[in-house]
């Protein structure tokens, strides 16, 4: 059985709203699924992702192939890089606390630009209001 993990549409018309599932990759879309992963919100700004960070790695090392746009999602999160370091680690290129080491300061960094981009997009609204308003 090939396992994928993909989003499942969910919401109305116009407004989706997407689950990331692990579910065999004979199964319709909406169909029957494995297990829950998380959910995805393509409607706010920055999107909102929900994501089991655990159950996606485990689903990741037992083989389970992401289509892109999972693929896109699990990067944002951090779930890829964080299989890249165990597989380096297994490969003995580096220990296990230096790869922690590694994804701590790389979660950092994300964290921090995604936070520039949230205060960038209030900034603007503020401007834009107040462009309005004179």
């Amino acid at each position: 059985m090939a396992v994928k993990i993909r989003l499942a549409r969910h919401g109305k018309k116009g407004y989706a709203f997407y689950h990331i599932v692990a579910a065999d990759s004979r199964a319709p879309r909406d169909g029957k699924f494995i297990e829950k992963l998380g959910t995805y919100n393509p409607n706010t700004n920055p999107a909102t992702i929900d994501l089991d960070f655990g159950k996606a790695l485990d689903w990741l090392q037992k083989g389970a192939q992401p289509t892109d746009t999972c693929r896109a999602i699990l990067s944002y999160k951090g779930v890829m890089y964080k299989k890249h370091l165990l597989g380096g680690v297994a490969k003995g290129a580096f220990t296990e606390t230096e790869a922690e080491a590694r994804f701590n300061k790389w979660m950092e960094a994300k964290a921090g630009k995604i936070e520039a981009k949230a205060n960038k997009l209030a900034t603007d609204a503020k401007s834009a209001e107040k462009a309005r308003l004179a």
